[in-house]
């Protein structure tokens, strides 16, 4: 059995007791930080193995975690913060799962973007997740701009490094909308800014943008 297990994304009490039992009771974590998952685990005393699975050894991790599931081990796999799969490389294990006939269960819990969307105050009955936009500048404005007619609420996330330079390309390809950016969702520094996107450049040209990004955005509410 592979178990899809969401651990919190900041605070360590927003956990189920589901999750913790799930964690205890399997042969192995696959994590895709292992000394983030340590903090989780050492924090709830769980004594259960971990192993390394990310963006860069899921292919050749993903053949041994298989192999593994295949002799009738249980494994849950883990992201760093929030449901596994999202934005992560939790897809490519769970499809592996799936063309093998390996039984898949989740074990629902917090995600950033659903934190963020029902914090935020824009419309949540239509929404598309967008995920990190393209790295590159040219790229980044070309999907901006493949958005601009889009009338469901947008949800992004962004680097604290490329933070400034994605709410400045918002703001010139989108007619400056008003954008919720949150970051440190549930953690001690939390912060909710609504404000339009070039008044969000220039708070973080005075303030040096830290911590993981959310943005949330409708382009009907300008």
């Amino acid at each position: 059995m592979l178990y899809i297990v969401s651990t919190p994304i900041g605070n360590l009490k927003d956990i189920t007791i589901r999750a913790l039992e799930v964690l205890k009771e399997v042969d192995l974590i696959a994590a895709e930080d292992t000394r983030q998952t340590r903090k989780l685990t050492q924090h709830y005393a769980i004594n259960t193995p971990l192993t390394s699975y990310f963006e860069h050894n899921k292919f050749k991790k993903g053949d041994f975690l298989l192999s593994l599931l295949k002799q009738g081990q249980k494994i849950a796999l883990v992201t760093d913060a929030g449901t596994p799969g999202i934005s992560d490389p939790g897809y490519h294990i769970i499809n592996l799962a799936i063309q093998n006939n390996i039984p898949i269960t989740a074990i629902p819990g917090p995600t950033a973007l659903i934190t963020a969307l029902s914090l935020s105050g824009m419309p949540t009955h239509k929404f598309v997740f967008e995920g990190f936009l393209p790295p590159k500048q040219v790229a980044r404005c070309k999907r901006l701009k493949e958005l601009s007619n889009e009338q469901r609420t947008i949800i992004i996330y962004e680097s604290p490094h490329r933070i400034k330079q994605c709410l400045q390309d918002i703001s010139q390809t989108l007619n400056d909308p008003t954008v919720v950016c949150a970051r440190e969702l549930t953690k001690k520094f939390e912060e909710i800014r609504r404000e339009k996107a070039s008044l969000l450049v220039d708070h973080f040209n005075n303030t040096a943008p830290r911590g993981e990004f959310v943005l949330v955005l409708n382009l009907t509410r300008q």
